[in-house]
């Protein structure tokens, strides 16, 4: 589901950004850094005498990043796991995670890491959805939550992490600093579907049980001949340590 490059991606992105006060000279973590989205705006703000470290298990996505900050030797990249973080106590300025947390096997193993090498005064911004606030209109409540129950139980592994966030971040003992909710909102199937794949999960649930095929097909017949709403929420919480 590619929320990055839609209208909720757009609107986030630079709000972490600033939430995490980057300064030049400071050291910045990326968590989980893909394809290197924000490692650009993260070496820039921390200037050359700083540093920025993108960590990341997939190879692939590194070469990527890899590519795209070739003119920013400031910029690190290292594979690794999340969940045991290769960096001495208390390394670095800031934190930053992206739609992460959604998908490893122990998210607040990977926030104690996070804890763990932010220095006194450290700062983190963690950004993610809960997708059991998706909602996309539909005559028939039933199915819309079957669609919405499909996608919390078999299609993200933490679907519910948004909400989570505080609690976990105060177990792992950061400070929350501020709660700050982006709420997506899609009029336009085509535009959803590119983020959400309504037709492509729908297909998925309908094959996991949770909607018959003839419900599907009405469902998905609706969405493209009546006019369309969906929404989401994602939260960015703003820690400190």
């Amino acid at each position: 589901m590619r929320v990055a490059t839609s209208s909720i991606g757009k609107a986030y992105k630079g709000l972490a950004v600033t939430e995490l006060a980057i300064r030049a000279g400071h050291v910045v973590l990326d968590l989980g850094c893909g394809t290197g989205a924000d490692l650009a705006a993260f070496g820039e703000a921390v200037g050359r005498d700083g540093r920025v470290i993108g960590l990341d298990s997939d190879q692939d996505a590194l070469r990527e990043a890899r590519d795209r900050t070739a003119g920013q030797p400031q910029v690190l990249l290292v594979e690794g796991d999340l969940h045991a973080i290769g960096l001495p106590d208390r390394s670095v300025d800031r934190v930053h995670t992206d739609r992460v947390l959604q998908h490893v096997a122990d998210p607040g193993a990977v926030l104690g890491e996070a804890r763990r090498v932010l220095r006194p005064g450290g700062r983190a911004a963690f950004a993610e959805p809960d997708w059991d606030t998706l909602i996309v209109d539909y005559p028939e409540l039933p199915v819309t939550r079957a669609y919405t129950r499909f996608v919390t139980d078999r299609v993200v592994r933490n679907a519910s992490i948004g909400r989570q966030l505080v609690r976990l971040a105060t177990r792992a003992g950061f400070e929350i600093a501020d709660v700050t909710p982006i709420t997506a909102v899609w009029r336009d199937l085509r535009a959803a579907d590119k983020v959400l794949g309504l037709k492509r999960v729908t297909s998925r649930a309908v094959a996991a049980g949770y909607l018959s095929a003839r419900s599907a097909d009405e469902y998905l017949d609706h969405l493209k001949s009546k006019p369309f709403f969906a929404s989401m929420t994602l939260f960015i919480v703003t820690a400190t340590t």
